[in-house]
């Protein structure tokens, strides 16, 4: 039974270590601060990948392919990262979280733009609940409240940027490499090179001063190991995994996430945040399932 499922499980494990990730990454960058930090993270996780998946023949892939798809990918690990890293405090970061999650919504509206196919025209609304859930986090405990959701960017313009700059960048990525990396994983090497970016960011920022003691060192592999692990698993399980269930759990990620990120953090959600990553988990998961494959049916004769 288990060699019939492991697949699929460890398309679950990923799922729950991208969930884990972003709390623990706080932590790390609260500590290495949030260049260094992030570009230790990174590194980590390269160095993970690597030896799990062994060292990418970059003379393989598309140059095209590691240009674009590889640009995107370094563009929005950065957004997300540094989103995380510089933002006020804990609870501002977990709303950054949410903002990110965005993104299947919008790959979704991105897709059927794109194809200029006729869709199910509840995608549309199925994108404004999205958006509507990230209004009802950002606002806190007074409901929809557009002076509140102001006041909140306000205090901190640039994570808010790079957090939804971020979603956006995701969505693009999704499509574009489906169509241009033919069937080619680059996962590794795009991996390396957003360490390398992250390294001459820190090289040009004022950041000093990066000290690794025994518990940031240690929350520091385990953020990198679970960075590069949840992308290793998935990419096992994408080989025959139950692809259908696990799309439909991935989907439920922006809970899991902001709940076990809170968890981490030590920090207590409102009934209204949570309410709002609800609306942000329905959104998406009606994207999907409006604009699904219908499976064919067989006529009988």
């Amino acid at each position: 039974m288990f060699q019939t499922h492991k697949f699929t499980i460890a398309g679950i494990a990923a799922i729950l270590l991208w969930s884990s990730v972003m709390g623990v990454a706080r932590a790390v960058t609260e500590m290495l601060g949030p260049v260094g930090g992030a570009a230790s993270i990174y590194t980590v996780a390269a160095l993970f990948l690597v030896a799990v998946m062994g060292v990418p023949k970059w003379r393989q892939y598309s140059l095209r392919y590691v240009l674009l798809g590889g640009g995107l990918f370094v563009a929005y690990e950065m957004c997300l990262a540094l989103a995380l890293a510089m933002a006020n405090d804990r609870q501002q970061a977990i709303e950054m979280l949410v903002i990110n999650y965005l993104w299947p919504a919008l790959t979704v509206l991105l897709a059927v733009l794109v194809s200029g196919k006729k869709t199910n025209v509840l995608v549309y609304p199925s994108v404004a609940l999205a958006f509507v859930g990230v209004a009802w986090s950002i606002s806190g405990d007074q409901g929809l409240s557009l002076t509140q959701i102001s006041a909140n960017i306000a205090t901190n313009p640039t994570t808010y940027a790079m957090a939804f700059i971020g979603a956006f960048l995701w969505a693009i990525y999704c499509n574009l490499t489906k169509r241009i990396s033919n069937g080619q994983n680059a996962i590794t090497l795009f991996f390396i090179m957003t360490a390398i970016s992250l390294w001459i960011k820190y090289a040009l920022s004022a950041e000093t001063g990066m000290s690794v003691t025994l518990e940031s060192g240690s929350l520091l592999l385990v953020a990198g190991v679970f960075m590069g692990c949840g992308y290793a698993l998935w990419n096992y399980a994408i080989i025959g995994g139950n692809m259908v269930l696990l799309a439909t759990l991935s989907y439920f990620t922006p809970v899991l996430s902001t709940i076990i990120s809170s968890v981490i953090l030590g920090i207590a959600l409102s009934s209204s945040f949570l309410q709002g990553v609800v609306m942000v988990t329905l959104g998406s998961l009606m994207c999907w399932w409006v604009t699904r494959d219908k499976p064919i049916t067989k006529q009988s004769r």
